[in-house]
């Protein structure tokens, strides 16, 4: 039975790498409370202002420069791009600078085009200014870093899929918040070319607040600094300190040398039975293993050369959760952008509040239906002892389940609303829930190179994003097709690579 005391009281922490064992979500005052608390905040306000032109774009916004139906898909897509190439850049700068300092650069960055959103004229200043504002979508990838060095194995995939579902809420946040902004500054007397202009300086304002409180009040990582976290495994009372070397193409042992990576099937299932399970370890540190010792050293982000990032990149291990999050996040990031406007055109009598809080809806579901897919994922892999096939064979059937549900409301074009926006609550069930078990899988996947992986994952969820927004812009305003096609490429893909075995052959730690 679940003690609700975990979610306020201090955690308890693994000795050998000092990540926190349960969420104290409700205890701010907790360091790992704390950094929970930043990493799901600041995202969601990023989300926040990275999907705040959609909510006014389709009436005040294309009223007001003239807008046409393609320079709006267009923009769409421009919003995205950006994202795809700080989510990238991202997954670096975590492994070299830390997620801290990452996150706080995207949300510094992305708050001044935030405050800009004003200077807008006309199609090609809008173009230009959600290039820019997509920076903010780049945040994702140090929240879930950040996250993922606070947690353990044992709640990792719960905790990742929180702070992503509570921080992807701001994309139906945004829904009810924009427009509310405008509506009152409208009723305070503005005219509507100057009241969307001023509402962007909101949620400027609430991205920089976040981004500088994060800074003063937040560590990079349970030992300190980020330089600082090698000293990962304390003996005798810190007495012997394991240090990380460098590189992160080999294994790091405790004298300091590195032992080749065992790159055969066979090899793999060696390592898989001899490599003890570092979240389980025992409290006493002073009676660990060699190997157990190891094993901790072995997952600690260092920082990549070239050449060891494109090995991670490429690795399929990796390539699969990337292809997952192309079809799960690539979906939802392309149907925020245009479900509004699905409702206006199946349902003309909702005003423009009542479309932009039925879409909201779609959004807001992430703080309930991502850490939904996340617990299901630990659940799974706890009752199974430890199997990332349990994961992994979990996130496929959600995605096949989402793509089902999207092809269910393309072939019925629903005009009754309980019908429409029951099945997109069903649709948003599997697809969010496919979001957090993909998240719950990173974590164990070069774990030595874990900004990487997060970032080509979340990279590869804009591109899914960029392509489905694509699909939409060709068909104008048959949405119904839109979301059938994109449910047949989604089953598609996720059975096309069920079969790649989770962990790369030879990995030491992240089991």
């Amino acid at each position: 039975m679940f003690d609700l005391s975990l979610l306020y009281r201090a955690p308890a922490v693994n000795p050998l790498n000092h990540k926190a064992r349960s969420i104290p979500a409700l205890n701010p005052f907790n360091l790992y409370g704390r950094v929970f608390f930043f990493s799901w905040f600041g995202f969601m306000i990023a989300f926040w202002s990275w999907y705040a032109f959609p909510p006014l774009l389709s009436d005040i916004i294309k009223a007001d420069l003239g807008l046409s139906q393609v320079e709006i898909a267009n923009s769409n897509i421009i919003a995205l791009v950006a994202t795809l190439l700080v989510r990238l850049v991202a997954g670096t700068a975590c492994d070299r600078f830390g997620p801290r300092w990452t996150f706080a650069g995207c949300l510094l960055i992305g708050a001044v085009p935030t405050f800009l959103a004003g200077a807008v004229y006309n199609a090609s200043g809008l173009l230009v200014l959600r290039f820019f504002v997509g920076i903010l979508g780049g945040s994702f990838v140090p929240c879930q870093v950040w996250t993922t060095g606070f947690f353990d194995k044992n709640i990792v995939g719960t905790a990742n899929s929180l702070t992503g579902g509570l921080g992807n809420s701001g994309g139906g946040i945004t829904f009810f918040a924009m427009v509310s902004i405008y509506e009152s500054l409208v009723d305070d007397g503005l005219r509507p070319h100057v009241a969307w202009r001023v509402s962007f300086v909101v949620p400027g304002i609430l991205i920089t607040t976040t981004a500088i409180a994060l800074l003063l009040l937040c560590p990079d990582c349970p030992t300190g600094k980020w330089e600082d976290r090698n000293l990962v495994v304390h003996q005798t009372g810190g007495s012997n300190i394991v240090k990380v070397p460098g590189g992160i193409s080999a294994t790091p042992t405790l004298n300091g040398t590195h032992t080749p990576s065992n790159s055969s099937e066979k090899g793999a299932t060696k390592d898989a039975k001899e490599t003890p399970d570092v979240e389980a370890s025992a409290t006493d540190v002073n009676n660990l293993s060699t190997s157990t010792l190891e094993a901790a050293a072995s997952e600690v982000i260092q920082k990549p050369t070239l050449r060891e990032a494109l090995a991670v990149t490429f690795s399929p291990a990796t390539l699969v959760l990337a292809a997952c999050y192309f079809c799960s996040f690539g979906a939802e990031l392309s149907i925020n952008s245009i479900l509004s406007n699905y409702y206006a055109v199946n349902f003309p009598s909702l005003s423009l509040q009542d479309r932009g809080n039925w879409a909201a809806m779609f959004g807001l579901l992430n703080a309930v239906f991502r850490p939904l897919g996340g617990v299901a994922s630990d659940v799974a892999y706890r009752s199974t002892g430890g199997s990332l096939w349990a994961k992994k064979l979990l996130l496929h059937s959600y995605i096949v389940l989402m793509g089902a549900f999207l092809i269910i409301i393309g072939a019925l074009d629903p005009k009754d609303k309980s019908t429409m926006f029951g099945l997109v609550a069903g649709a948003a069930f599997f697809l969010e829930g496919a979001n957090g078990l993909n998240f719950a899988l990173v974590p164990h996947v070069h774990p030595y190179a874990n900004g990487i992986v997060s970032g080509v994952t979340g990279a590869a969820g804009n591109l899914g994003g960029i392509v489905f927004a694509i699909i939409f812009r060709y068909h104008g305003k048959d949405y119904a097709s839109c979301f059938w096609i994109i449910g047949v490429i989604s089953m598609a893909i996720s059975v096309a690579v069920v079969w790649v075995r989770p962990l790369p052959s030879g990995q030491v730690g992240g089991r």
